[in-house]
């Protein structure tokens, strides 16, 4: 700081000084107008924030996860106004980008959950059916056998058809208990097998023999999946190299001859460009998608 104008440190002293204050004095203020709407039963803001935290609960109960879902917004909310404070300290715009990562983390996140633990039951759904085949070979009722499976399979699947033999306990029939469980796994192969018990049940015959059918047939479909997924991994691969090679070159051309994309930020017929580029790009993004995903 030798040799420079005291004037001059004085005033950047100042300016940096009013820029913190007013910093502290926005973020109070904006901490203050959250903390009215969230205790405004009638304002806009409440209805929206009970209808998100609604949405998360039943993201969470589906899973069998009872942690309370107000936690996840109120970090949001807490991690936007850290981005806020980096923004109008350190002026860098493009952090501004944090908002909408904030905003869909948590949905994308349960919906990876969701997916992972979908894929766990059914890597256990044929393990299920086996069991259920040998518990019947002891019991003639489906809902004894059903409870008996209960110790020898794991979670998630275990989760499952312990709530449906609670179900069945307090009054409902296997049928609405085993409607119940399809319906809030979500999955193809648990309304088959499912169907496979109801049907059996209903028409007679060798029961046992029937699911341990479904359960080989199970068994071969996923290692048939597996097969499918390694021989279009490659693919897969190429598409996110080659959806993101446009970003690279932009950075890349960017670097090197600075202001290259000047002509199509500055006019409109440039915009219109970019829109267009940016709907090709999605669309070619989702056709790949479609094409690599096999289905069986």
């Amino acid at each position: 700081m030798k040799g420079l104008d005291p004037k001059l440190i004085a005033q950047l002293t100042s300016t940096q000084g009013m820029r913190w204050g007013s910093t502290a004095l926005l973020t109070f203020a904006l901490i203050l107008w959250t903390w009215s709407q969230a205790s405004d039963e009638t304002s806009f803001f409440y209805r929206q924030y009970f209808r998100y935290v609604s949405y998360l609960e039943r993201k969470l109960r589906a899973m069998f996860i009872f942690s309370p879902p107000q936690m996840i917004p109120v970090g949001q909310v807490a991690a936007a106004y850290m981005l806020t404070l980096v923004v109008m300290l350190l002026e860098i715009p493009a952090v501004a980008l944090g908002y909408v990562l904030i905003a869909i983390a948590p949905v994308v996140w349960l919906e990876k959950m969701r997916r992972e633990r979908l894929e766990a039951i059914d890597d256990q759904l044929d393990t299920f059916i086996l069991a259920l085949a040998n518990a019947l070979k002891s019991t003639p009722s489906i809902g004894a056998a059903l409870d008996s499976v209960v110790a020898v399979i794991d979670e998630p699947m275990r989760s499952e058809v312990d709530l449906a033999v609670k179900e069945m306990k307090v009054g409902s029939t296997l049928e609405q208990s085993l409607l119940h469980m399809a319906a809030r796994i979500g999955s193809r192969s648990v309304d088959s097998s499912l169907s496979a018990v109801l049907i059996g049940r209903q028409v007679g015959g060798n029961l046992p023999k029937i699911l341990e059918t479904t359960a080989m047939t199970l068994r071969e479909m996923r290692r048939l999946d597996g097969v499918i997924k390694s021989k279009t991994a490659e693919g897969r691969m190429q598409l996110w190299v080659i959806g993101f090679m446009p970003f690279v070159f932009m950075v890349m051309l960017n670097f090197f001859w600075p202001g290259y994309f000047d002509i199509l930020t500055k006019s409109f017929s440039g915009y219109v460009v970019i829109a267009f580029v940016c709907i090709l790009w999605v669309a070619s993004l989702v056709t790949a998608r479609k094409v690599l995903a096999v289905d069986f």
